[in-house]
């Protein structure tokens, strides 16, 4: 089977080749664009990169109903086990874990992280190897000079970058973002799922990349 990935709206992903399935901070129950809910979601990672509840709600439910193995901070692994899952990979920025898809490496980013009032670690960026396949999700961040480093470091085929403005980003900074790490395509997220981060997803125009524009519940195949 291809290696396809889909669009679940806010910062959702998942990539998935028949045997493996990686979901990146799952986020439906509360999202207004998801086409599908967290009880059908099926997987066999999840991926977080940081605690807020638009990245990390769905994550203890989605993962004790498939015994999912859950990469994240240490303080979010820590907080699943209380919660009484305790199939996680801790990781932090500059980590990498194996796992039977490829590996997931953890970068820094420039943001918060905390759940229900309480703190979760460093929020992170994921570089997910997935076969043959680089994907760097960024998380939601601001702009950073180390972007260039990730992108000389893991050169990812694909960079998911947020470009909502106020909390993370915005179009014109993502683009420049987008620039900086050099992959092939650029994918924009974390944007018009509420008024606050409402902006206009043509203004993301990062030269000499292509821009692929996700609409919730879209589903493509991917490639080196």
């Amino acid at each position: 089977m291809p290696l396809t990935l889909t669009f679940h709206g806010q910062s959702c992903f998942q990539l998935e080749d028949g045997t493996h399935s990686l979901l990146i901070d799952p986020f439906f129950t509360d999202n207004p664009v998801a086409k599908v809910n967290a009880e059908d979601v099926k997987c066999t990672h999840i991926g977080i990169t940081h605690g807020h509840f638009d990245h990390f709600a769905d994550c203890e439910g989605i993962a004790k109903a498939n015994d999912a193995t859950v990469f994240a901070a240490f303080e979010i692994c820590n907080y699943l086990a209380e919660q009484g899952h305790e199939k996680c990979e801790p990781g932090n920025p500059g980590g990498r874990i194996e796992s039977g898809f490829g590996s997931v490496s953890f970068t820094q980013a420039l943001h918060s992280s905390s759940f229900n009032g309480q703190y979760m670690g460093m929020p992170c960026g994921l570089v997910v190897e997935f076969g043959d396949v680089v994907i760097y999700h960024a998380g939601d961040t601001a702009l950073f000079l180390d972007m260039e480093l990730i992108g000389q470091m893991y050169q990812p085929d694909i960079a998911m970058l947020p470009i909502g403005d106020r909390f993370t980003m915005g179009p014109e900074m993502a683009a420049v973002a987008a620039e900086m790490i050099g992959a092939t395509t650029a994918i924009p997220m974390h944007y018009n799922t509420w008024p606050p981060i409402e902006v206009d997803v043509s203004l993301f125009t990062p030269e000499d990349i292509e821009v692929l524009v996700m609409e919730p519940g879209d589903r493509v195949e991917i490639s080196h």
